[in-house]
């Protein structure tokens, strides 16, 4: 069995195709999966969202869906959010709003966002002199009690980093990194950034075996128009989501 994994498209229909693209290309997979945040920012956020509900893909809510399916929009709603709101119908906000905060894809293998019970904190990072490096295995096993112990396969986005963990006595974490948005800010107190390194579109591959134990992963990089992503940004007036396109950085 193989499950595609991906995660964070936030908008960036380009960085999707090109992964789904790719994906046909290494001969598809039984399951596709997608672990939310699907439109959020300056880039095509109905685009996106239409080749998604065509897909039709076992999806849960990231913490930007929830977001930008917030009706009415206040002060507070963060830009990105706000620009993916105004380019959606009430009927795709609804259903992003509607998407489960976790799925249990087949027989131990259980897919999320953030957390196993919350969109939007952190599973397998920490904040430290304001960059995402792995968080301690102690806090990791913390954060996972809402599983049931016999899960074998934890699959996770919202960080943007790519990671493959193995907890001892406890399940295997899969994040894939980001399809759309390779580097991001949070203002949110203590202050981050997040930065994959490159401009590359990531998603991920789980091979497993007979017994449905996961035998090999594959953290895939490619290479897409993101220059025509960057342009898209800065005409949204959004400068640091393109440099952040264009490089996996975010301006110094």
């Amino acid at each position: 069995m193989r499950i595609a994994v991906l995660a964070d498209i936030h908008g960036n229909v380009l960085a999707l195709d090109a992964v789904l693209d790719d994906l046909a290309r290494r001969g598809g997979a039984d399951i596709t999966v997608d672990l939310g945040d699907c439109v959020s920012g300056p880039l095509w956020p109905r685009e996106t969202m239409e080749r998604l509900q065509a897909l039709g893909l076992p999806t849960v809510r990231g913490n930007h869906d929830r977001r930008v399916a917030q009706d009415p929009a206040d002060e507070a709603m963060w830009p990105s959010d706000r620009y993916a709101q105004e380019r959606l119908t009430s009927a795709q906000r609804q259903v992003l709003l509607d998407l489960p905060l976790r799925l249990e894809i087949a027989p131990s293998i259980v897919a999320f966002h953030a957390r196993p019970d919350h969109d939007e904190k952190y599973l397998a990072d920490a904040i430290v002199d304001g960059q995402l490096v792995r968080a301690p295995l102690a806090a990791i096993r913390r954060r996972l009690k809402p599983l049931d112990p016999a899960c074998r396969l934890v699959l996770c986005g919202h960080s943007h980093r790519n990671e493959l963990i193995r907890v001892p006595d406890g399940p295997v974490i899969f994040n894939p990194g980001s399809v759309g948005c390779p580097a991001y800010d949070d203002d949110t107190p203590p202050a981050h950034v997040s930065e994959q390194g490159s401009p590359h579109a990531r998603y991920g591959i789980v091979e497993l075996g007979a017994d449905r134990h996961p035998g090999r992963f594959e953290a895939i990089a490619v290479d897409y128009d993101h220059e025509a992503a960057a342009k898209q940004a800065e005409q949204a007036g959004r400068p640091e989501w393109a440099h952040a396109l264009r490089t996996g950085f975010m301006k110094d």
